[in-house]
């Protein structure tokens, strides 16, 4: 059976105390819709549908930056759940597989729990996901007899018999589109807060004969989010489960609560990633690397053999090869460091080639920026680049050639070839000591006269 998606993103999140949508707060480095997005993508659906609100365009280009494919409604009146469910219908026109209503604030669904839903399904009309709560607190409480779900009550409507129930609804709900849809045509918005629930679809469900019932979950992961207090608890859960996954795949974690990963964070086994390691968005990791501490990376490919920091920062495009050595306080971004290059030492690397095996001496800088354009620097194989080099790009260093110590290199520099570019030094014996006697001299002239 086909499957299609429904998520909602329509709510303005008055608690989160911001004028940015709920469901484009981060986290892991990524809006929390990416999240709820790529939970749902497990089922390869064939269809998704974004309904949006509040902040709709952002909250659309955002959307469409992780899935350029999906379809976006709007829910202009907030009007309850089913009611912004059933603005999908038009984008679902012609669709006759099963539909799964995911919400873009819920974003830790696991796949295990998407895959038991999809496989209920098949067994009955409409499947809910449910939990027991710790604290069911102002949840909707899920009226269960025996395995048959009879209907879901909403806290402010639940009486206190009801309210004892511990399994609650996290709003998730699995149908075939046409029967969520037929449903939802029939309910109605008697209740405390004047809204078209969608959760009274289980109880019309029932009443028409059609089966219902609950797949269970973990709490954690319905974990919503509707405050600052909220989202950092959510990051603080996504750090947890990623940093178990790591240490479960064989990837070392010196010290693993100082270490942030993005949302897309990729480490092959027997890296090793040290203490206060920072990862953005966009960083592959292969298997035998080394991150040292304090370093952080983002948009960025390191290889098997390779080591980073400490206190190094890759940036986008930085590219290093098996057996690079980047070191303290050096930064590249948009550069590809060939086999065994080493840069150990105070560094920046910018839009620039570094040929195998070559040294990159302490305190060079590729000297890529002219105010306007970007340019290119390229260092051949086995090159030695002396410290405090500035490359002033367009350039290139040649194979097996060499910078002496502090030049300025504003020409190519052939293979084999030495580039030497600074002024000729000239020592004055004695001068320093005279300087030095006529300096004290005005110091105690001035302090006498004060």
């Amino acid at each position: 059976m086909s499957v299609a998606l429904i998520l909602l993103a329509a709510g303005k999140g008055t608690r989160m105390k911001s004028d940015a949508p709920k469901v484009l707060h981060r986290i892991a480095q990524a809006p929390m819709l990416w999240h709820a997005l790529r939970a749902g993508q497990v089922l390869a659906p064939e269809r998704t549908v974004l309904v949006t609100g509040h902040g709709a365009e952002a909250v659309e280009d955002a959307a469409r930056a992780f899935d350029p494919d999906l379809t976006c409604v709007r829910q202009d009146a907030q009007l309850g759940t089913a009611h912004a469910v059933a603005q999908a219908r038009p984008a679902l026109e012609g669709f006759d597989g099963d539909v799964l209503v995911l919400y873009g604030d819920t974003p830790f669904i696991g796949t295990e729990t998407l895959e038991a839903m999809a496989a209920a399904r098949a067994r009955h009309d409409v499947v809910v996901l449910g939990f027991e709560a710790a604290d069911p607190a102002r949840y909707g409480r899920l009226v269960m007899q025996g395995d048959v779900l009879e209907r879901i009550v909403e806290y402010k409507d639940a009486s206190d018999e009801e309210r004892a129930i511990t399994l609650c609804n996290s709003g998730v709900i699995a149908a075939d589109a046409k029967t969520l849809f037929d449903l939802i045509d029939a309910v109605e918005n008697a209740n405390a807060s004047g809204e078209y629930y969608l959760t009274d679809i289980v109880g019309l469900a029932r009443a028409r004969g059609l089966s219902a019932t609950v797949v269970r979950c973990d709490e954690a992961e319905t974990q919503g989010v509707n405050s600052r207090a909220d989202l950092a608890a959510a990051e603080a859960t996504f750090q947890a489960r990623a940093r178990a996954a790591l240490l479960e795949n064989g990837v070392t974690l010196a010290a693993p609560e100082t270490v942030f990963l993005a949302w897309d964070t990729e480490i092959g086994r027997d890296s090793e990633i040290e203490q206060n390691v920072v990862f953005g968005p966009g960083v592959t990791i292969e298997t035998g690397a080394r991150i040292r501490a304090f370093s952080h990376l983002e948009g960025a490919h390191v290889s098997r053999g390779a080591v980073v920091g400490p206190y190094a920062r890759l940036r986008p495009g930085a590219e290093l090869a098996e057996d690079v050595h980047v070191g303290n306080f050096v930064e590249i971004k948009n550069a590809q460091l060939a086999e065994g290059v080493k840069a150990n030492h105070l560094t920046y690397i910018g839009d620039a080639e570094i040929g195998a095996r070559s040294n990159i001496g302490a305190g060079t800088v590729t000297c890529n920026y002219d105010g306007v354009f970007k340019h290119r620097t390229i260092v051949g194989e086995d090159a030695f680049i002396g410290s405090d080099t500035m490359l002033v790009a367009p350039v290139t260093v040649g194979a097996r050639a060499m910078t002496a110590s502090g030049s300025t290199i504003t020409e190519d520099v052939p293979e084999g070839a030495l580039a030497i570019a600074r002024g000729r030094q000239q020592t004055k014996p004695g001068l320093a000591t005279r300087l030095f006697d006529k300096l004290r001299a005005q110091k105690a002239r001035k302090q006498a006269g004060s």
